[in-house]
């Protein structure tokens, strides 16, 4: 069994969030900056984790995801099965069609014992557990979430106007009335 970039990066992403949602909405922008992971991609991730009410959206300005549910109660299978993410080592899905019309494989119990089995300790993973251990390791939360804004802080200056004639007309108007 391989986890794809889909389970890995929504697991990734779920903890930059929780880690820091205490500071209000996360906007994906900032996940996506801090984790390098592609803003649509995240976009992609994160409608599957609100259908599955892991996460709840706020629009508009200061808007951003927040959990749905405390990170104690969220689990790594949880996340993982939201993306659409198959836990399963079998040939055949779980279908016990492995040899086609012939049914199972030899090994068909060995890979169905360990799905059994991912998926029990990713069901004991909590995302509170792996924050914990971000928090452990010193990562560093920024206290407040940076705000930028579409209104430059520089002064404007203003063009000098200047009265001329902007076109020959005109001009040749100036030198009539002379």
């Amino acid at each position: 069994m391989r986890l794809t970039t889909k389970g890995r990066f929504a697991v990734t992403a779920m903890i930059d969030l929780a880690l820091r949602q205490n500071n209000g909405p996360v906007t994906l922008a900032a996940i996506s900056q801090r984790q390098q992971i592609s803003l649509t991609y995240l976009e992609q991730l994160f409608g599957k984790l609100r259908r599955h009410e892991l996460v709840e959206s706020t629009r508009g300005p200061g808007g951003g995801y927040t959990l749905a549910r405390k990170a104690g109660d969220i689990t790594v299978a949880d996340i993982i099965v939201s993306v659409d993410e198959p836990i399963d080592a079998t040939q055949c899905g779980g279908k016990e069609n492995c040899l086609g019309e012939a049914g199972r494989c030899m090994t068909h119990e060995l890979w169905a014992s360990l799905n059994q089995r991912m998926v029990e300790f990713l069901d004991s993973v909590t995302l509170q557990k792996l924050v914990d251990e971000q928090l452990a390791k010193g990562v560093q939360i920024e206290d407040k979430p940076v705000v930028r804004r579409a209104i430059s802080t520089t002064p404007v200056v203003k063009p000098i106007r200047v009265n001329a004639p902007n076109s020959v007309f005109a001009l040749g108007n100036v030198f009539a009335k002379s």
